[in-house]
């Protein structure tokens, strides 16, 4: 029999359950052409996901960055702290609480001056002290260590201290006398010899080069410049205490001793002089002009080694003015044409004074002398022509002191002639410097 084709039903269709909902930001995707919307879909979920990777990385490398921008800040705070206390001096070690210092003596007063002491272009500063302080020093008296407005280490010295070292202001310790006071020796206890300046008061002109002296010496410190010791300043008396230099003045060896100088020495003072005054015109600042050099002024030791002195008519020259213009004042026979006529003080008046130095080292002539012909009490003006003369001819002539007999060496002399030459010209700005 035929089959007989039965109808079964299909199987019931059951539905899936529903995807997990996530709550999940929808992304946007542009709108993609039909054809390429598998490519478009691949790169673009490949593009979300490097911009993705790039913010974290920018984070990143701005973190590190600001890390290592910090650390380098510190360690250069770090390293700037450690120059400056290498840079700074070690501190004081602590030290026991002090009594209180004894009240002042009765010639105390406070300084106001600043000083330095310089020595062959080196300074040292004082420490800095408001007021002069009391204390007592190896000599017994009362001084001030590290007085700022004295200079560094400089004694303060009483009336009655220099008296009693000078047995009273004695003639017999008496050393000179010039147009501001006398000179006198002394001996400090422990056997030092020292020079006393005793200042005239009169109408006050001391007290003014007292005070320029002081302020002055006190800055300065050379082998070729007499040194300030200390200083005494009370009621009507105005002092000044300086390192005793033995061998008198080079005026008394060329015109008062009878033993004459011989040339190496002459040469030896000369040079020595030229160095102190380079010091003063050259290294200090400010400037100092001495506008006072002369023979009377280089005080020379045991070894004939010039130190310059006699710093009372000094002036200091600001760096920022070419000259000072006061009141005349010098010794006649060494004052430069433009300061006697003028007044104008400039360091090239001390070349010119130091001129007449060397023509008195060279010739044993005094710089006015009126036991000369009439015509030649002027040395400079008498030298003139033989001047011209040694210079253009190397013919010395009269020039040579005949108390040396001709000893002398040849070029040593035709040079220091032309130093001397170039020295007195009467043009101020056609004269060297003194370092030259």
């Amino acid at each position: 029999p035929t089959p007989v084709a039965v109808y079964s039903p299909p199987p019931p269709r059951v539905a899936s359950p529903p995807p997990p909902r996530h709550h999940t930001k929808p992304h946007y995707a542009p709108p993609r052409s039909p054809g390429r919307s598998h490519l478009n879909s691949t790169r673009s979920n490949g593009s979300g996901k490097n911009i993705e990777i790039s913010r974290e990385t920018a984070t990143t490398i701005v973190a590190i960055a600001g890390l290592a921008m910090l650390s380098f800040i510190g360690a250069t705070i770090w390293l700037v702290k450690k120059k400056r206390r290498r840079a700074e001096p070690p501190s004081a070690l602590p030290t026991q609480q002090q009594p209180a210092p004894p009240p002042p003596p009765p010639n105390y007063i406070p300084s106001s001056a600043g000083s330095s002491l310089a020595s062959d272009g080196f300074y040292l500063r004082s420490p800095g002290y408001p007021f002069m302080r009391s204390s007592t020093g190896s000599h017994g008296f009362p001084y001030s260590p590290a007085d700022s407005g004295i200079g560094y280490s400089r004694m303060l010295f009483t009336p009655e201290n220099l008296a009693g070292i000078s047995n009273d202001f004695s003639d017999e310790n008496l050393l000179g006398e010039g147009g501001f006071g006398c000179v006198y020796k002394g001996i400090l206890p422990d056997g030092r010899p020292v020079a006393i300046k005793k200042l005239k008061i009169g109408n006050g002109q001391g007290e003014r080069e007292f005070r320029a002296e002081v302020d002055t010496i006190s800055r300065v410190h050379h082998r070729h410049l007499v040194s300030l010791v200390g200083y005494c300043v009370s009621e009507g008396q105005r002092m000044l205490v300086y390192d005793f230099v033995p061998n008198n003045t080079l005026y008394y060896h060329l015109h008062v001793n009878e033993v004459p100088l011989d040339w190496r020495t002459r040469v030896k003072i000369a040079a020595g002089a030229a160095r102190g005054i380079a010091y003063l015109h050259e290294d200090c600042h400010p400037r100092i002009i001495h506008r006072d050099i002369k023979s009377s002024n280089i005080l020379l030791d045991n070894n004939f080694e010039a130190q310059v002195s006699d710093f009372g008519l000094a002036r200091l020259a600001a760096d920022s003015n070419t000259h000072v213009t006061t009141r005349v004042m010098g010794t006649f026979g060494y004052l430069a044409p433009e300061y006697a006529l003028s007044g104008k003080l400039t360091a090239k008046s001390d070349l010119y004074s130091f001129g007449v130095v060397l023509l008195e080292l060279i010739t044993g002539r005094k710089p006015v002398d009126s036991s000369q012909p009439l015509g030649d009490e002027s040395l400079v003006e008498w030298a003139r022509p033989f001047l011209s003369q040694a210079i253009e001819h190397r013919d010395f002539g009269d020039l040579p002191d005949p108390r040396m007999e001709n000893k002398f060496e040849e070029n040593e002399m035709y040079h220091m002639i032309g130093a001397a030459a170039a020295c007195i010209r009467h043009s101020a700005v056609m004269r060297p410097r003194m370092g030259q």
